[in-house]
């Protein structure tokens, strides 16, 4: 299958896998993989690694009799549903191959796409609740885009089976942090080859690239035939064309460089400065320039030198907090959210229609996003003008369906501009006039029965209380007397509040509003 491979030395990093190293990896697999009914999970995100990690439990398990085949390997993908394209085309078409190949083969693989739940996507929470777009100290789309659609399988398959196995694609060449980690899991393994999972009860993690440098994962991909039918070469010219200078300085066979540096993710993400990975697509790929509008479109609202003033001066929840004499500023402003769906909209239109004809039906945001924006825009933030079908309708010409929508016939589009007219005209200098009237008359039209009538004296006077405020002036001066009290009274209060050392707020204010976006 594969000739001896000799360890070279190449840009101070050599090839140290022989074929005899990787028979005695799969001799390991085949050995863990029948000492048990222990079910296998192997995550899969079709980057060099796991790609690696899910051929070799391939290639050693199909040598194995059919009769021992006995449990099934679940092979699971977790799409963020914000994934770069041209990665999550490359993905789906993977798994499909996939799930025909072990048909073909006789073998127990059988492959899941894990997506956010509806309500809790990367769209939703953005453009519909409002959250900043992610930082260093408000990461909130890892858990919410990966991690708890994973968990929620596995504990499936651990109430379903007991435990789990779970093998996984990670290395200690990735960083010294990843090194650090996994040598504290070594330490703390149950038994030979498996470790703990620091955040999941009885599930047990097997790495068998632990101690694989990237040139070793190249060597491997490129010497061995991918077992599904796949393209190994496809993958690392999809690495190659995501590096910078468009080279990949390894050689592992002639003409087959390695990027082993090389990093794919979602396309929104503003975790990094820049999208080198996109950025290097487009520039060294004419054919895929098409995804420019994505990269500044991404530019644009991770933009944070001017994100605090697309933001409201109050928290999610209404209330007011801050530090050095500043607010500390939550949730984007209607108009901001309205602006950023619109764009997205025309984005993904454009791509339908000018883009690859592989791209025809591609959906930047779905469907069922779409509808709970929408409820979340006129059932939490009372935002009766409904605004999003309009939008739909407008940037897409298609009409938005909705079919389970119930619309509530007192107050519409209409009745708002009405309102929001007067209110201009009566209080000009009341910034937040006009959303106290229309949430008190949002609150008071959904409790139009006595069932419904319970607490809603409470509710109007939340709604005042967020609301009161003529502007961010007042609501920074309000807050600073209200913890200036708190002192003089001898109470608990925001020390940084009153400190006045510190001028720029950008990277302090952030450090509670993940807390405040679950309120």
């Amino acid at each position: 299958m594969a000739e001896k491979y000799v360890s070279c030395e190449v840009n101070e990093q050599s090839v140290t896998i022989t074929k005899e190293i990787i028979d005695g990896l799969m001799e390991t697999v085949r050995n863990l993989y029948l000492c048990d009914d222990i079910p296998w999970v192997i995550g899969y995100s079709g980057g060099k690694d796991s790609t690696a990690t899910l051929q070799l439990v391939w290639l050693a398990i199909s040598e194995l009799p059919k009769e021992q085949l006995n449990k099934q390997v679940h092979i699971i993908n977790t799409d963020t549903m914000v994934e770069s394209p041209v990665i999550s085309k490359w993905v789906q078409t993977s798994l499909q191959t996939m799930n025909d190949a072990a048909v073909e083969q006789e073998l127990p693989f059988v492959t899941h796409r894990l997506t956010p739940a509806m309500d809790n996507t990367f769209w939703v929470n953005f453009i519909g609740r409002g959250y900043p777009f992610p930082r260093k100290k408000l990461r909130w789309c890892t858990d919410r885009l990966k991690i708890q659609p994973v968990n929620t399988f596995v504990k499936e398959k651990i109430a379903e089976h007991g435990e789990i196995i779970m093998v996984l694609g990670t290395r200690k060449a990735e960083s010294a942090r990843r090194a650090k980690t996994m040598a504290y899991y070594e330490k703390k393994r149950v038994r030979e080859l498996l470790s703990p999972n620091q955040s999941m009860v009885n599930e047990l993690v097997f790495s068998p690239l632990e101690d694989w440098s990237d040139n070793d994962v190249w060597a491997f991909l490129m010497q061995y035939k991918n077992p599904w039918g796949y393209s190994n070469k496809e993958l690392l010219t999809l690495y190659r064309g995501a590096t910078a200078d468009n080279e990949c300085p390894m050689m592992v066979e002639k003409g087959l460089p390695s990027c082993g540096k090389s990093r794919f993710g979602c396309w929104v993400c503003t975790m990094v400065a820049q999208d080198k990975s996109m950025e290097a697509m487009i520039s060294n790929d004419e054919e895929k320039a098409w995804m420019t509008p994505l990269l500044e479109f991404r530019n644009k609202f991770g933009d944070e030198e001017h994100d605090r003033e697309r933001r409201s001066f109050r928290k999610m929840a209404g209330y007011l907090e801050g530090s050095y004499k500043q607010l500390h500023h939550g949730p984007y402003k209607k108009e901001v959210r309205e602006g950023w769906l619109c764009e997205l909209l025309g984005i993904q239109k454009e791509i339908n229609e000018n883009g690859p004809e592989e791209f025809a039906n591609l959906e930047l945001i779905t469907i069922p996003e779409l509808r709970n924006i929408r409820r979340i825009w006129v059932l939490d933030k009372h935002e009766f003008d409904d605004s999003l079908p309009r939008i739909y309708q407008e940037v897409t010409g298609k009409k938005f369906d909705d079919p389970e929508w119930i619309t509530l016939e007192t107050f519409k589009s209409e009745e708002w501009n009405i309102l929001r007219e007067v209110v201009e005209e009566l209080y000009p200098d009341e910034e937040l006039a006009f959303e106290m009237a229309y949430s008190l008359i949002d609150i008071e039209n959904h409790s139009n029965s006595l069932n419904q009538r319970k607490g809603i004296s409470d509710s109007l006077e939340r709604c005042i209380q967020r609301t009161f405020y003529k502007n961010e002036d007042d609501a920074t001066e309000f807050y600073l007397n209200q913890v200036s009290r708190k002192k003089e009274l001898g109470g608990k209060y925001n020390e940084k509040a009153l400190d006045s050392s510190y001028d720029d707020l950008m990277g302090d204010e952030e450090d509670d509003i993940d807390e405040d976006c679950e309120r």
